[in-house]
């Protein structure tokens, strides 16, 4: 049980210390944080400026966690978890929240898997007992898992399988990490969705979905001794999972040398995704090779979007980022032809020399300007919404152990330089540290996706 609240005078004020103690931060925040005995932690945001709450748990689980034989597993046990518990029946959690004029959602990441809801204020005691039941009660019934791996299993071909772009993605992470489990797709393997059984998936819960391995997080028009007080009614009770749950720690060895694979598939156009390992959240380098991103590809003007769309009229579409992993991660180019006549290869030709011009010429200032300017709108963007506001410190406090982290982002992005830019670019942006992948067209007949 949490401990008891102990009211300290000192020099004529009086202070409550309880069980959480309130974080100063350059936001002005009001949040506190603790942790139940059971090894779950509450990070609580007050924020009375609407009458809701945004409620979110976060599983430090994700498909790095899994093995050959249980690809796709995390995702699916997301899928289980609106099929009902021990004490209300499949769907209802949703309906429930929808009665109340309330959303709720889930999603499966490579490092985590978050459950939330965002309900009116006075509805938060709903939200924390439903998440709640299904941590500690999961049915995990037969004929709903029957029903459940058809569903995933056509989520797959919808997403990978029958469309044009997702098999690069996923051919791009079979051929950049070798290794590491970030190597296969988060939707999992199809023969490994056909072959779930009960056993598998109550083993994997019964080892992640614990509160030990789990974050509460609360923002919005909320007391926070009061949320803290109902998230212990319906958590402190719950045993808690293994004390080391399996992560992996396998390194992904040095690539000695490009990788390079093409895609026959049903297509329309053809198209090429471009992939360098690159470094983990939380690296320094994370900041620069994010920026860099931006002067690529981020609006009209950049340099490798305008080159590609505009000015030589290859592409329909041009993009590239960083995937932002808890291990080291990954930078992906991807370019979507105009025509099934215009060349990957020379696409890929005109991506490499603007790479080229970013390791050996400083980027003017006013470019790296904008680039910030629009990851400082972004940033701000982002924490609008009090389930924005749940997610950074979700994010934060899975992926970094540490959600005051999130404080230090922007600052940290606006102290990039042209020259961290030419740094990060010669490091990591080398022939021998790239993976390709080309999508050649089988026939015309397809209708242009470029979703993956």
């Amino acid at each position: 049980m949490l401990k008891k609240s102990i009211l300290i005078a000192a020099t004529g004020l009086l202070f409550l210390f309880s069980y959480l103690v309130a974080q100063d931060n350059p936001l002005g925040w009001k949040i506190t944080k603790t942790r139940l005995d059971n090894g779950m932690n509450i990070v609580v945001l007050e924020d009375h400026s609407t009458p809701s709450v945004a409620y979110q748990i976060w599983y430090h689980v994700g498909s790095k966690n899994e093995r050959p034989g249980i690809t796709g597993i995390s995702h699916m046990v997301e899928h289980m978890m609106f099929k009902g518990t021990d004490t209300i029946g499949p769907e209802e959690h949703a309906r429930i929240v929808q009665a109340r004029g309330g959303t709720s959602n889930a999603f499966t990441h490579f490092d985590m898997t978050a459950y939330h809801e965002v309900l009116g204020a006075q509805d938060l005691e709903i939200a924390a007992q439903l998440e709640a039941d299904r941590m500690a009660n999961l049915a995990l019934d037969s004929a709903e898992l029957a029903s459940e791996k058809e569903v995933v299993a056509e989520e797959r071909r919808t997403v990978i399988d029958n469309s044009p772009f997702g098999p690069l993605l996923e051919q791009l992470l079979n051929l950049t990490y070798i290794a590491h489990p970030y190597h296969w797709h988060v939707i999992g393997y199809m023969s490994d969705i056909q072959n779930y059984t009960h056993h598998k998936l109550r083993d994997y819960w019964n080892t992640y979905y614990k509160p030990n391995n789990a974050t509460a997080v609360i923002v919005g028009d909320v007391d926070p001794d009061e949320a803290i007080e109902i998230v212990e009614k319906y958590y402190a009770d719950i045993p808690p999972g293994p004390d080391n749950p399996y992560r992996p720690v396998t390194e992904e060895p040095e690539q000695l040398g490009e990788r390079r694979a093409k895609v026959n598939k049903v297509a329309q156009l053809p198209g090429v995704f471009i992939g360098y390992k690159v470094v983990e959240a939380g690296h320094p380098d994370v900041y620069p090779l994010r920026v860099m991103g931006k002067i690529l590809f981020q609006g009209e003007s950049s340099r490798a979007y305008k080159r590609l769309v505009d000015e030589e009229q290859l592409c329909l579409y041009a993009g590239g980022d960083m995937f932002e992993f808890e291990d080291p991660g990954l930078f992906y180019l991807i370019a979507v032809m105009k025509s099934p006549d215009k060349s990957t290869e020379e696409a890929e030709g005109i991506l490499y020399e603007e790479i080229e011009k970013l390791k050996t010429e400083p980027v003017p200032q006013e470019i790296l300007q904008k680039a910030l300017n629009q990851i400082e709108a972004e940033k701000w963007y982002q924490l609008e919404s009090n389930e924005n506001k749940a997610y950074a410190i979700g994010w934060f406090e899975t992926i970094r152990g540490d959600y005051s982290l999130m404080f230090d982002e922007l600052d940290n992005y606006l102290a990039v330089t042209a020259d961290d830019i030419m740094r990060v670019a010669g490091e990591y942006f080398d022939e021998t540290n790239r993976t390709v992948v080309t999508l050649v067209p089988k026939t015309s007949g397809a209708t242009p996706n470029i979703g993956f």
